[in-house]
């Protein structure tokens, strides 16, 4: 609890010139920083290593208090800084990675003047572990009849600083010259990335262990790494072979196994797959070099690629391509006589039937065609072609010469494919006397089509003709995707169905006939218009407006859009009563104006404008309430009376907007220390008008180090409770370090601080506060509030009503609390202040004791305080130094009275490491002496008495 009074919280106000400078930043480190470069070109380095956690603190001054956001920008797109964007004051990022290096921006603003910007740029410090991959080479020289064999060593590790690398022969480290026949040079490409081994005209002592070691000179505590290369005369790059066939058809379902095998290379090679560019598939099971792929489909199939690596050489690649057989989408058309400008078919006429299907793999395709359920065969007359596949692929042909009425009749078209396993495709086309070309025309009334926002609608065009072909729907005015996002949408029965649909489908769509399932003939086109109409877009949506009473202003509601814009009218109202209503001017807007406001016109205001689809509503919310103060946070030495156990904290705010509301006659404080539920509240007045800028300072007292608080300020007007704002006031000090340990229990907290009752005892005590407490039958004894005077808060207290009888106890026990370490020599010199407050008031108030009970206690238990009898209406402060020699509890032992009126109550129990200082006068209570006080006291008698036989 926090102790406050007026006499002791004292309230300035300070007119200054300005107090509400643009905002300033400055960027401050923490976290595991290997190296930080202070303002290099006006630019900080932070270095740091991977894996550990960036902290980046952003220091603000400015007010109003300057809006803080972090950004950051990387040498590529792809690492943009947007998704990770902190408004926060710390930038923090856990495990930092490598890409997220860069430069990082705080970027501080409070509307006044221009922002502030500060950069610091983050280097993340890594070391991989090298690869060493070999090549080598075999030069002939025809003239002397020799072989030349060389073999080149090259060494790479990903790294931030740059690797050094240093190479090993066994135990013996190489450098360049330290060998004739060692040579190790950077390639000039690759310069500080890569170090070669060349080893010239291999000799019997170049078969042996080499060692590449990679180092960053330790920089953030990376350790070197090394790598190690056996060379033998059967080093050699890998070779593979597949034990499949090229390509693998198979049907879907199927289980299709891909074995790999190596078949040369030292040190044995690695086998992965890989297919295409895409990962495997899920349900892949990956064993060495064989690939097994249970239940295929047709999206497994593809290249599929066994890779060899042993970094020696180039990896060995060899693939194998996975068929997936497959018959899909199957259509046909008719084309009559191209030789005739007819669309009709005739008799004597040619008429040509198309069949297509897609099919996988497409050499495997196969077509035949039945007429009336029997085989048809090429004739001179029925003449069966198949389409070139690069033109047309999966397409057959049926050419009927001068056509007869004999031909009449169903022609069906036959797809499968050679291999079996996958159903056949049949299509059916009808050539009669009633077969003719598609015609389309949109029905009576449905073309323009209106409809409101929101609704579903179904656009028509009627189709005619045998076959009917598929309707393509299309955007006839503009090149927009259909609502379901493809540029053309298909329909069987001619129906284009939009559901929910919105103000910008609004205009001209096309209906028209496809070649597919129908004539391949002119496409026959219709075009419908839709019309959507909807409410007014209106703004503003929402405005808080806020006035004092007596003043006179005016609203607008302003129309942007509306369909149909015509015969629009306006609606003005207060809550739910009309206050004004009429058409809407040629202006489009609507104005409505309070005269000398009061408070029956506070509330929510909604302005209606009204078309035949619907109303679009302004609101505007009249309030009186005060906006909310704005804390100063550049205050100059806030900390003042700085004592040993408490501090005073300056606080300081302006109030934003003074003046849009009614004189803000006080506010309310509200304190709490952070961690707690319960505030703590009083009022300050306020004299006289604020004015805008002008800096408010209020003196916090009382403050318990090392403890933080939570403050929060609300203005108050004639209207009532303005906006609330809320800080944390911190201890910026250095702590009082003889107060090493503090133990506090208002008993606010339904476990009280982990006290418990006595199981031996006669009764217990009882945790109540003043406002639930029952006085009926004990008007003259007990609290009447807690310790602070809140009549919320909670103390605890012994009833002394019925059953209890006089001289029975209620004793209730602390925590157990360790007593300071020992010092070098062994022994404990702890001290601990423990003090409480008790309310002791009534006719037959008993007595209040205290003990110390000790964990090494032998001996009977005796009060180290005791009080008794009738103290008073007020709160008293008891204080007792104590002297422990191992873990310890404090008792507080309550016993009744003769009569009812003898409640007694405790409260703000407190356990501090150090001696009491100044405890408070009271010449009825005794504290009682310990052993250690006894023992002094026999000391310096033995003492005295020595001096004087002397």
């Amino acid at each position: 609890k926090l102790q406050c009074s007026r006499d002791t919280w004292i309230l300035t106000s300070v007119l200054i010139g300005s107090s509400e400078p643009p905002p300033t930043v400055r960027i401050v480190h923490s976290g595991h920083a290997c190296n930080i470069e202070e303002e290099r070109y006006t630019e900080r380095v932070y270095t740091i290593r991977e894996g550990e956690t960036l902290e980046l603190a952003c220091l603000v001054t400015g007010h109003p208090r300057p809006q803080i956001r972090w950004t950051k920008t990387a040498g590529s797109a792809s690492d943009r800084f947007q998704d990770s964007s902190v408004f926060n004051e710390t930038l923090r990022i856990a495990k930092i990675q490598r890409h997220q290096g860069g430069r990082y921006y705080c970027k501080a603003e409070n509307g006044l003047g221009s922002p502030a910007i500060k950069s610091i740029r983050v280097d993340v410090y890594y070391l991989d572990d090298p690869v060493v991959t070999v090549h080598q080479s075999i030069g002939e020289a025809k003239e002397q009849f020799y072989y030349e064999r060389t073999v080149f060593l090259r060494c790479v590790a990903n790294s931030n600083p740059p690797v050094r690398y240093s190479w090993r022969r066994g135990r013996e480290v190489l450098s360049q010259g330290s060998d004739k026949g060692v040579e190790i040079y950077e390639p000039f490409f690759t310069q500080g990335e890569t170090k070669i081994l060349k080893l010239k005209n291999l000799r019997p002592q170049d078969y042996a262990n080499y060692s590449c070691i990679a180092s960053v000179r330790n920089v953030c505590g990376i350790p070197d790494k090394n790598v190690l290369f056996r060379l033998t005369n059967r080093t050699a790059s890998p070779t593979i072979k597949l034990l499949v066939e090229d390509p693998i058809v198979v049907n879907p379902g199927q289980t299709v196994t891909l074995v790999c095998i190596t078949s040369g290379g030292e040190p044995i090679p690695t086998l992965t797959w890989v297919r295409n560019t895409e990962p495997l598939p899920d349900k892949s099971v990956l064993n060495g070099g064989t690939l097994t792929l249970p239940a295929i489909t047709s999206d497994d199939a593809g290249v599929y690629s066994c890779v060899a690596n042993n970094n020696v050489g180039n990896p060995a690649k060899k693939s194998t391509t996975i068929v997936v057989r497959a018959l899909k989408k199957g259509r046909f058309w008719i084309t009559p006589d191209p030789y005739h400008n007819d669309d009709n078919i005739q008799i004597g006429r040619e008429v040509k039937i198309s069949c297509q299907v897609e099919a996988t793999p497409p050499e495997e395709l196969t077509f035949s065609w039945l007429k009336n359920g029997r085989a048809l065969r090429s004739s001179e007359r029925m003449v069966i072609t198949q389409t070139d596949p690069d033109i047309s692929p999966g397409t057959t042909n049926l050419d009927i010469i001068d056509l007869k009425f004999t031909d009449f009749g169903t022609y069906t078209c036959m797809a499968s494919l050679k291999g079996g396993g996958i159903p056949e495709i049949s299509i059916d086309v009808n050539i009669s006397s009633t077969t003719v070309p598609p015609n389309l025309t949109v029905p009576r009334g449905k073309s323009p089509l209106v409809t409101q926002e929101g609704d579903t609608v179904e656009l028509q065009c009627l189709v005619s003709g045998k076959p009917k072909p598929i309707i393509l729907w299309s955007r006839a005015d503009k090149e927009v995707p259909m609502p379901d996002g493809a540029m053309q949408t298909e329909s069987y029965d001619g129906v284009l169905r939009i559901v929910n649909v919105s103000r910008e489908m609004t205009g001209s769509y096309r209906c028209q006939t496809s070649q597919y399932n129908g004539f391949n003939v002119k496409p026959r086109e219709a075009i419908v218009e839709l019309i959507v109409q909807y409410p007014p877009t209106v703004e503003p949506v929402f405005t808080e407006i806020r006035q004092g009473l007596s003043r006179t202003f005016s609203m607008n509601c302003r129309v942007l859009r509306a369909h149909p814009h015509r015969v629009l009218k306006y609606e003005w109202r207060l809550g739910n009563r009309l206050l004004n209503a009429g058409l809407v001017d040629s202006r489009d807007e609507s104005e409505y104006t309070v005269r000398n406001l009061n408070r029956e016109g506070y509330g929510e205001y909604s302005c209606d404008i009204i078309n035949e689809a619907g109303a679009g509503r302004c609101s505007f919310l009249v309030t009186g309430k005060a906006y909310a103060p704005e804390f100063y946070y550049d205050t100059y030495s806030p900390l003042w009376q700085n004592r040993p156990r408490v501090y005073s904290y300056k606080l300081q705010w302006t109030q934003m907007n003074p003046n849009a509301v009614d004189r803000i006659m006080a506010y309310r404080l509200g304190i709490r220390q952070t961690g707690q539920q319960r505030w703590w509240e009083q009022e300050i007045p306020i004299e006289g008008m604020i004015q805008k800028g002008e800096l408010i300072t209020y003196n916090l007292t009382e403050l318990i180090k090392p403890e933080a608080y939570e403050v929060r300020l609300t203005p108050i007007t004639r209207f009532g409770e303005g906006d609330s704002t809320i800080r944390i006031v911190k201890y910026s000090g250095k702590h009082s370090p003889k107060i090493l340990f503090q133990f506090h229990c208002s008993f606010e907290e339904e476990p009280i601080c982990m006290f418990t009752q006595e199981k031996s005892d006669d009764f217990d005590w009882t945790r109540h506060s003043a406002a639930t407490r029952d006085t009926k039958y004990t008007p003259n004894t007990g609290p009447s509030s807690d310790r602070s005077g809140s009549k919320q808060g909670f103390y605890m207290y012994i009833e002394t009503s019925r059953p209890r009888l006089e001289g029975e106890k209620a004793r209730l026990l602390s925590p157990t609390f360790n007593v300071a370490p020992k010092n070098p020599y062994g022994t404990t010199n702890s001290a601990y202040c423990f003090s409480f407050y008790y309310h002791m008031y009534g006719k037959h108030i008993g007595t209040l004791n205290a003990y110390l009970r000790q964990k090494s206690q032998t001996t009977s238990e005796s009060p180290i305080w005791t009080l008794s009898g009738n103290q008073g209406t007020q709160w008293r402060q008891a204080k007792v130094t104590i002297h422990p020699t191992s873990s310890f509890q404090m008792v507080l032992e309550g016993i009744r009275g003769p009569g009812i009126e003898g409640d007694i109550a405790i409260d703000d129990v407190t356990i501090e490491e150090g001696e009491c200082s100044d405890p408070p006068p009271n010449s009825k209570a005794s504290a009682l002496p310990t052993a250690t006080h006894i023992w002094q006291l026999l000391v310096t008698l033995l003492l005295a008495l020595f001096v004087l036989r002397r």
